[in-house]
């Protein structure tokens, strides 16, 4: 991760609902954190027995302040270590690396209604805007996604502050969410903001670009995982390394294990920090960003090393 991180501590962890645990972070020092807005994310670093990780998690609630962060973390049922480790190995007193606030998910100041939609563990960064929006006196909704009661961390918290501005959708009792039917009859100047999973986002963007809603008005917040593939070899032409990046690590993260500083801010191939140029790849560059246009794709001289790959022999980069 480029730049230094901050030392933090594991101050109070608490399951939140079914899978999904909290945790407080202060800094060792005893000292406020920087002050973030709504939809800010960290990048923890996790240590663990067989690897070490570095994930980005949005920040609960708004420190507009300073002092404390929250953050939520779901047990990914095929983990990758991160999650695991969050759940099963990091208890109350433990230290993390934790990168400074970025925000690339922010609210958007001239709004004049905002409709906020979260599917999951994606109500992080919601819950943090819903809270912001209501202390400045913002107009809002919220509708919350959620596979059963269980799963829904937040749900009635949320509800109990917001009253009726919050919708909450349980799958098990067959329950939807209609994109067309809550967009319809906005007036103008709304936007929309949606985190959650991938197919979630895809088709809420989908819907709202069906109704004529314009780009300039929608807001997403991804937080995937590279997905992984078969080996191959990365050169780095400056740095005059060979690493073999392996069948489930990113470049980056094959670049960070060997000790390389290579850029990176958001870890989940939306902000475009990472971007690097490919100056040969004996094989196909596959893209799984949201950055790159398809053109930049097509030519195959750009990569996001944070979530794309190489299927193929091996990658040089301008590094």
């Amino acid at each position: 991760m480029s730049g230094a991180g901050m030392e933090v501590v594991v101050s109070a962890a608490q399951m939140v609902a079914t899978g999904i645990r909290k945790l407080r972070l202060a800094r060792v020092d005893g000292a406020a954190l920087p002050p973030y807005s709504a939809g800010a994310h960290v990048v923890l670093t996790l240590k663990g027995p067989e690897r070490t990780c570095r994930n980005a998690y949005s920040l609960l609630g708004t420190t507009l302040a300073g002092g404390v962060y929250e953050v939520a973390v779901q047990r990914a049922p095929a983990s990758r270590g991160g999650s695991a480790f969050v759940h099963e190995g990091l208890e109350v007193g433990a230290r993390l690396t934790m990168s400074a606030p970025l925000n690339l998910f922010s609210i958007n100041r001239t709004g004049r209604h905002h409709v906020l939609v979260a599917g999951g563990i994606g109500i992080t960064a919601i819950h943090a805007m819903a809270a912001e929006l209501a202390a400045q006196g913002g107009s809002f909704e919220l509708h919350y996604a959620m596979r059963d009661v269980a799963h829904g961390a937040f749900a009635q918290e949320l509800v109990a502050r917001h009253g009726s501005r919050v919708r909450l959708y349980v799958s098990a009792r067959g329950e939807r969410f209609s994109v067309p039917q809550a967009l319809r009859h906005q007036p103008l100047g709304t936007h929309l903001y949606v985190c959650g999973p991938e197919r979630m986002i895809e088709g809420v963007l989908a819907d709202a670009r069906a109704e004529g809603w314009p780009e300039a008005a929608l807001h997403a917040e991804r937080f995937q995982a590279p997905a992984g593939g078969e080996p191959f070899l990365v050169r780095l032409a400056r740095s005059g390394l060979t690493l073999e990046v392996g069948a489930d690590q990113s470049l980056l993260e094959a670049m960070e294990e060997a000790g390389v500083d290579a850029p990176c801010l958001c870890r989940g191939g939306a902000c475009g920090q990472c971007e690097t140029t490919v100056l040969a790849a004996d094989g196909e560059l596959v893209h799984r960003d949201h950055y790159l246009t398809a053109e930049q794709r097509r030519s195959g001289k750009r990569i996001m090393t944070c979530m794309s790959r190489l299927r193929g022999r091996e990658l040089v980069l301008d590094l």
